[in-house]
């Protein structure tokens, strides 16, 4: 009976219940999209994190491999290649034995045979709009079929399987045997990074969702509470009471949620076009299931239940009416102290003097700033009040100094939920253009389109330096092509050149060991590359280590390392030119150029047995800057997202407030006070909490930039500013919720004309 009696309440209690209903269903559905976005989005990642890696696959030395072979195995080579930055998964394979079972790759039903090759539809359709030079050349054959998605991590996956004889493939180092494909998921560190954001988005979304429907749930809540009084003078119970107000919540938060299902699924489409990892989902596996869904619909109006009741916590409902209303406290000056204390952690100890920042420090000294943001918001929105009221004139401002300053806790509970998000999103903006920028420019920029290939560094490494036949061969190639300069890096020689043997240490700088210094440069061929440094005058040739410069991926490491040549140097008495080539350095300007010389050295390549793509330094430096920009992406839709909800909260507050002064509000009026004056008060009583949350967190935000910036010791590039994305992200967010909020303003002009004036 009092499921029903409050069932009946929510939907015929006139024109109010119901319009609360709407605002309820409405902020609710916004909120529940979001939370179904993220986490479908987050569904799609594990399903392609957890597929299994047949590029994993490892397999023996193939000794004898026509004779010694487990029957039925394959001889298989994988290395990575690229076009235009764009990673290429490539597998050469040969069947030993036609008669047996070859072992199966998934979403291949069948390894293509010698002068064959599959592809994936990403990679076809690359490969008929640029010329054959440039992609097409670098697979051998004809194609005779697409790769399965069983293969691939999304449709944006470019991989090849190319057939390949037996002979052919057994004399490219680093063939193996493989008598079965890897089905395990692969180990990549950055999948716990990606768990942990999508984590913080989730709480992200949750908390500011949490808080609107605890909002709503206090909406009229002075009409509700004399409502409730008279059913308690009816005979009802303090726990009957209870649960009218719980199904009043929790129907709106039901619709709600089904409205945000709803609105999931018409949106789904364009979520599946959206790139988290650097390439999109199959559109399939960006979808929650079927037990998130039922969480959604079961948790939220739960959530919304509870909310009810923690909303009349110190409410004691009689049969006389509304008695034992508990006042609540100013904050004090000590909410503060956790924020300044995060702060001064990372502005001291944390990243002081130059040295590596303590791990346990930075965890700290982010969890008091994080907990110190939301702690001092009542403390800061009651300074801003009351300072508001003494400096500036006007009634709206000081009506509304006033009631912030006498509830800075309810006027800021609804917007706290910006304050993490608008904190983490500033942190990530003011850190990736700087270090983006930094990657850009390291060695002054002029490494931009220089592409590395590297053949090997020594036998116990993978690859093999290039013979010095071979390695003429190939650099008489590169140089026919205009516009290109080339600096080949040669492996010093077992018995090195020295009457008496290599010197212990170099005499350069920080003595390195010997054994870091494998290579030797000419120093002409030297001089086209001047951010790498250059010879002392009247040398030939110098001793230097290239290893960072030429395996790094991160290219401010670098350039803190550059010039690798300089003075002190190590000479050699001779050219080099008879030497093994380890490594090769080729600047071109063209794009196209480039392209052809990539596909000109697949083969070297993949004779030496290398697992390096040749890459230029600006590719290696997008790809670290791709994740980058994609952390910055889902920091700035979480703070643009967290903005709406914010504003939907903003909404029924602002709702809340003019139905629960109506009476104040229309005795205003009746006195003369302006309409467009009364809707400045519940202008700025709103959104001036929203305002100084999303100031004080971004202040926050860029303080934890600043030193993680110095950190990296970015001498490249100058500082780098948070880019227009931010700025539109933030002022946009901040423009939509104030819009939202503009949205019940008309409501005051209705609920307080002069006719609903009554006098008790």
């Amino acid at each position: 009976m009092t499921f029903w009696l409050g069932l009946r309440l929510s939907l015929r209690g006139g024109r109010e219940a119901a319009v609360r209903l709407a605002l309820v269903t409405a902020a609710v559905a916004m909120g529940v999209t979001v939370l179904l976005s993220t986490v479908a989005l987050f569904n799609a990642f594990q399903v392609t994190a957890g597929r299994p890696c047949w590029e994993c696959t490892t397999g023996s030395a193939p000794g004898g491999w026509a004779l010694g072979a487990t029957p039925g195995a394959v001889l298989w080579n994988h290395r990575q290649d690229s076009y235009a930055g764009r990673p290429i998964k490539r597998l050469d394979v040969a069947v030993l034995d036609a008669e047996a079972p070859a072992p199966a790759l998934p979403g291949v039903p069948e390894l293509p045979g010698a002068g064959r090759y599959h592809v994936s539809p990403a990679l076809a359709e690359l490969m008929e709009a640029v010329p054959r030079e440039q992609l097409a050349d670098r697979f051998p054959g004809t194609r005779t079929g697409l790769i399965g998605r069983a293969a691939l991590s999304g449709p944006d996956d470019l991989v090849a399987v190319v057939g390949r004889t037996p002979g052919e493939l057994a004399a490219m180092a680093g063939t193996v045997a493989v008598d079965a494909v890897a089905t395990t998921p692969p180990v990549d560190d950055t999948t716990a990074l990606y768990e942990h954001g999508f984590g913080i988005a989730a709480v992200g979304l949750i908390f500011p969702l949490l808080v609107l429907i605890g909002t709503a749930t206090r909406l009229a809540a002075t009409r509700r509470e004399a409502r409730f009084a008279a059913i308690r003078l009816a005979g009802a119970t303090a726990r009957q009471i209870n649960a009218i107000a719980s199904v009043d919540a929790a129907l709106g938060a039901l619709l709600g949620a089904l409205a945000g299902i709803g609105v999931f699924q018409a949106l789904r489409p364009a979520l599946a076009d959206v790139s988290i990892t650097g390439s999109r989902f199959f559109p399939d596996v960006v979808a929650p299931t079927a037990l998130q869904y039922a969480a959604v619909v079961a948790g939220v109006p739960l959530a919304a239940a509870g909310a009810a009741l923690w909303s009349l916590r110190r409410v004691r409902i009689t049969p006389l009416g509304v008695a034992g209303r508990v006042r609540a406290s100013a904050p004090g000056w000590w909410r503060i102290v956790p924020l300044v204390a995060g702060l001064g952690l990372f502005a001291g100890p944390v990243f002081a003097d130059g040295r590596e920042p303590d791990a346990v420090l930075v965890d700290v000294g982010l969890a008091l700033i994080m907990v110190g943001l939301v702690v001092a918001g009542p403390w800061l929105t009651m300074l801003a009040a009351r300072l508001v009221a003494r400096v500036t004139p006007g009634p709206a401002t000081l009506l509304a100094a006033q009631r912030l300053a006498a509830d800075p806790k309810g006027a800021f509970r609804s917007v706290n939920g910006i304050v993490l998000a608008v904190f983490i999103g500033t942190a990530v903006a003011g850190i990736v253009p700087a270090v983006v920028s930094g990657q850009e420019a390291a060695g002054g920029g002029t490494l931009n389109n220089v592409m590395r290939a590297s053949f090997g560094y020594a036998e116990a490494a993978q690859g093999l330096p290039l013979p010095p036949a071979t390695a003429s061969e190939l650099l008489a190639e590169v140089r026919a092509r205009p516009g290109v300069t080339v600096l080949p890096i040669y492996r010093r020689a077992d018995t090195p050149p020295w009457p008496d043997g290599p010197p212990p240490c170099d005499p350069g700088p920080g003595c390195r060991p010997d054994f870091l210094l494998g290579h030797l440069v000419d120093c002409d061929a030297l001089t086209g590359f001047p951010a790498l440094g250059r010879c002392a005058p009247g040398t030939r040739a110098v001793a230097a280590d290239f290893n960072r410069l030429l395996t790094g991926d991160n290219m401010l490491s670098v350039d803190r390392n550059l010039p690798l040549v300089d003075p002190a140097n190590t000479a050699a008495p001779a050219a080099p030119a008879g030497l093994p080539l380890a490594a090769v350095l080729i600047s071109a300007d063209d794009p196209a150029v480039r392209e052809e010389i990539r596909t000109l050295l697949t083969p070297y390549v993949a004779r030496a047995g290398s697992a390096e793509t040749p890459v230029t330094f600006a590719e290696v430096a997008q790809a670290r800057a791709v994740l980058l920009d994609q952390a910055e992406r889902v920091a700035l839709a979480i703070v643009a997202l967290t903005l709406l909800v914010a504003g939907c909260g903003l909404l029924v507050a602002v709702t809340g407030g003019v139905v629960e002064r109506r009476q104040p509000f229309t005795l205003l009026r009746l006195c003369g006070t302006p309409t467009r004056t009364l809707s400045r008060v519940v202008l700025l009583e709103t959104a001036a909490p929203m305002v100084l949350a999303a100031l004080v967190a971004a202040a926050a935000g860029f303080g934890v930039a600043e030193p993680l910036v110095d950190q990296l010791a970015i001498k490249s590039a100058p500082p780098a500013l948070p880019g227009p994305a931010y700025f539109l992200t933030l002022g946009g967010g901040l423009l939509a919720a104030l819009l939202v909020i503009f949205t019940g303003l008309p409501l005051l002009k209705r609920v307080t004309a002069p006719d609903n004036a009554r006098f008790e």
